[in-house]
């Protein structure tokens, strides 16, 4: 396996064996299938784990007609009316692998069925016309991969009618609807024997339709299309395995199948099968000679959690390894779609960007998840959010916690990694540059680290001009004001650790700024909102937030880390007037 090639962008099993790619072998997948008890399997994980590898793979091992997987010799073939599956025609790609050392009873499985393999994650279109159009076509090129049972006497007459039809995009949507169970049928009763259907990223013309407003069509379409194939088709249907991002729930997609079972990244079941393990990921540094990068490369790529497995993301090894200049940087997060995650984490809401600030400080918050995403609700319910954000690898569950009272199970979440974490801090970035000129916050936060707090003070008065409106500060002005410098201060995070809210001395500060060179300037920041009821000035304000910081000793952090210059800020304000003392 040393210094072979890296499989980039290549996600077909036969070309990563034959082509002498590195592969982290996940046959053992082909196993728990078998195993499984389930007809019908939806495995939802994060985009680029492997997903269309793994399905693919199960194509090759179950389908007992070779020649629908070679084009050429597909296009002349002829179908007699007795068949004989070529159990061994693929068998060559699976005899090193782990697979082939399970039992025999495992390989008798090989080569014994039709398979129908459609993977729908290129349909991401703007719009749902142009969406059905790709729909189709991606129908068009399954029933022409089996266009030899065209040649049969097993089909009537009107079958080979509506064959042609799909094959020349000329059905009416009812007859697309019904094509994945009519080519079941078909492939059922040819080969006298039931069939396996593969559906890869079944989400993706979701989401999509979601996306940009055609999400009704959608669901509708891929409800029948889904519902045809694999409801009450237990006569043609030997297992019918499903990927995604997640589970859509509500709308019934899934609500007629004989209880599917749903394995997503909190089930054990199938959870080292997608994405790299440690070892595998130690395994591929050793045999690429980068042993040393590897506490890099676990900050970077490492934490996530599947089913209780320490999982990496696949995607991002793999392209770490083939950089020539070994760079760790986010090769997952700058490969894909995050208008959703951007729209939903950029919306207003005070408790939303305290949980946010949370999580970019490095901590954990506790939610509520809902395996079942109802994806229209998500923009409105927060509980579906969390959610959305956890089954698409924007977040990791450290623990579990079940409430009685609510009956249900509250998860630890975290930013997975430093790859992750550029999502969010990207995310805000967006947010404050369509309001704030960069070249503004550079000079505030460069006059925060020399200790210049005059020049600290006039551009941040310039930036809470430009961010809030009066009607920001709601009935709690401090919080708001925290979150905004808390937010500011992410930006530093390279060269100083950032704390809220944490206890110091003989109680609970502010914002604390702890420089990772000891010989910097420290902080700790307290903020106070100017009580005009109770007739306070701004100066009895200052007064009073320096008199609680001396009180309650919240220097005393900055103290124990060895750090000899601090300052105490009291930051004051009465509503869009700011003072820094």
């Amino acid at each position: 396996m040393k210094m072979k090639k890296l499989p980039i962008g290549i996600s077909d099993f036969k070309d990563i064996v034959t082509g002498n790619y590195y592969y982290v072998d996940k046959t053992l997948f082909i196993k728990e299938i078998i195993d499984s008890g389930d007809k019908i399997l939806l495995i939802p994980r994060p985009r680029r784990f492997g997903k269309t590898l793994n399905l693919s793979m199960l194509g090759y091992f179950y389908d007992c007609c070779p020649m629908a997987w070679e084009p050429e010799s597909n296009s002349q073939a002829s179908a007699p009316d007795k068949v004989t599956p070529s159990p061994g025609a693929f068998k060559h790609l699976f005899d090193s692998l782990a697979i082939s050392r399970a039992g025999q009873v495992y390989m008798d499985k090989m080569g014994n069925y039709p398979v129908i393999f459609l993977s729908f994650k290129n349909i991401k279109e703007l719009d749902w016309e142009t969406s059905y159009r790709k729909i189709k076509k991606l129908i068009r090129s399954e029933f022409a991969r089996h266009c030899y049972l065209m040649e049969s006497k097993k089909m009537m007459p009107f079958e080979l009618d509506y064959f042609q039809q799909i094959l020349d995009l000329k059905g009416d949507r009812e007859d697309y609807e019904n094509s994945l169970e009519s080519l079941l049928i078909f492939l059922s009763r040819f080969y006298n024997r039931r069939a396996v259907i593969l559906i890869d990223e079944y989400d993706a013309p979701i989401h999509a339709g979601f996306n940009y407003g055609f999400y009704d069509e959608v669901i509708n379409f891929m409800r029948n299309f889904l519902g045809g194939g694999l409801k009450d088709t237990d006569q043609y249907l030997e297992k019918g395995i499903l990927t995604g991002i997640m589970r859509i729930a509500r709308e019934s997609i899934f609500s007629g199948l004989n209880n599917p079972g749903v394995y997503t990244l909190l089930a054990s079941k199938f959870s080292n099968h997608f994405g790299f393990t440690e070892e595998e990921v130690k395994t591929m540094l050793e045999d690429f000679q980068v042993s040393h990068l590897y506490d890099q490369v676990q900050l970077w790529y490492n934490g996530y959690l599947f089913g209780g497995k320490v999982i990496y993301n696949p995607w991002s090894i793999i392209n770490f390894l083939n950089d020539e200049e070994k760079k760790l940087k986010p090769y997952w997060i700058n490969t894909s779609d995050n208008q959703i995650v951007d729209s939903l984490l950029s919306r207003e809401g005070k408790e939303l960007k305290e949980d946010l600030e949370q999580l970019i400080r490095g901590e954990s918050i506790e939610k509520a998840i809902e395996e079942n995403i109802i994806l229209k609700e998500v923009a409105n319910r927060e509980d579906l959010l969390w959610s959305f954000l956890l089954m698409g690898g924007y977040l990791k569950q450290t623990s579990e916690r079940f409430d009685g009272v609510s009956e249900k199970t509250y998860y630890s979440l975290a930013i997975p990694n430093k790859e992750v974490r550029a999502t969010y801090t990207g995310i805000i970035d967006r947010y404050f540059s369509t309001k704030i000129e960069n070249k503004k916050l550079e000079i505030m936060l460069k006059a925060l680290i020399d200790g210049d707090i005059k020049l600290f003070e006039k551009m941040l008065k310039m930036i809470v001009l430009a961010v809030f409106s009066y009607h920001d500060f709601g009935n709690e002005p401090e919080k708001v004001y925290h979150a905004l410098v808390a937010g500011l201060l992410i930006w530093i995070s390279n060269t100083h650790e950032v704390k809220s809210n944490r206890e110091s001395g003989y109680g609970r500060y502010d914002i604390m700024i702890i420089p990772k060179d000891c010989t910097k300037i420290g902080y700790v920041i307290e903020f106070k909102s100017v009580d005009k009821d109770a007739n306070e000035t701004v100066e009895t304000a200052v007064e009073a937030a320096m008199a609680q910081i001396e009180a309650k000793q919240y220097e005393t952090e900055l103290v124990e880390r060895g750090i000899k210059h601090i300052k105490k800020l009291a930051i004051v304000f009465s509503g869009k007037e700011v003072f820094v003392r």
